[in-house]
């Protein structure tokens, strides 16, 4: 039809450069955290709350939900594919955040950790990084002792004030609406690894398999 707009003959990828994504961090986040952004290699997250809304429902067998976000899940893959180790540290045992987060292929999954500064240094020494490199993301009093010995503490906007006040970001979403996906972003964008990433997820080798993405109980498509 005359006058409609033609479609580009090869859309570019990624969308925009290195510079340019780092400047859209620096905005966000200011120069001096986008420097301690762009040194991570480990990011660590609570689960409920963070990963989750922190709602728990249950039916007559107990815990029989929760509610997680899809754009978090693609981030923590572009996370997972630009070479960053990933990890949740809970209080809580559930079988839904390990299931997610194996689906998601993390290094670490801690569960039923109150001791949550033990629980870190194990995951650092099964990551290799150091405590330094490491993101924490937490949004209640508990998370208070491990976000002390990570190099970027990290809360969500309706964590208690004395949380927020320790750590050297909050973020705009909320847990369980894209906090984490806004971490990832910070992250890989300060570090110039974001076109990285989204250049691997083209490659089928780097993509999560059909077992991965099952959400349900029935038998997945065989791996191709």
């Amino acid at each position: 039809m005359s006058g409609q707009r033609p479609y580009p003959v090869e859309f570019p990828w990624p969308p925009a450069s290195d510079e340019d994504y780092r400047q859209e961090a620096v905005v966000r986040a200011g120069n001096d955290l986008a420097d301690r952004l762009a040194r991570v290699r480990l990011i660590v997250l609570d689960a409920d709350g963070v990963l989750t809304d922190g709602r728990m429902i249950y039916g007559a067998q107990g815990e029989a939900y929760k509610s997680f976000h899809s754009r978090d899940g693609l981030g923590l893959v572009l996370a997972r594919v630009a070479g960053l180790k990933l990890a949740v540290l809970t209080g809580r045992h559930s079988a839904i955040v390990e299931r997610r987060c194996t689906e998601l292929r993390f290094d670490s999954i801690k569960l039923g950790r109150f001791d949550k500064v033990d629980a870190l240094g194990e995951i650092l020494r099964e990551t290799g990084c150091a405590a330094a490199d490491a993101v924490y993301m937490g949004d209640d009093i508990i998370d208070l002792p491990a976000l002390h010995q990570v190099g970027v503490p990290v809360a969500v906007p309706d964590a208690p004030q004395e949380v927020r006040h320790q750590c050297v970001y909050v973020t705009q979403a909320r847990g369980g609406e894209g906090a984490v996906r806004e971490v990832v972003d910070l992250v890989l964008k300060s570090a110039a690894l974001y076109g990285l990433a989204l250049e691997r997820l083209r490659d089928k080798a780097w993509q999560p398999n059909h077992r991965e993405l099952s959400s349900d109980h029935g038998r997945a498509p065989e791996d191709t």
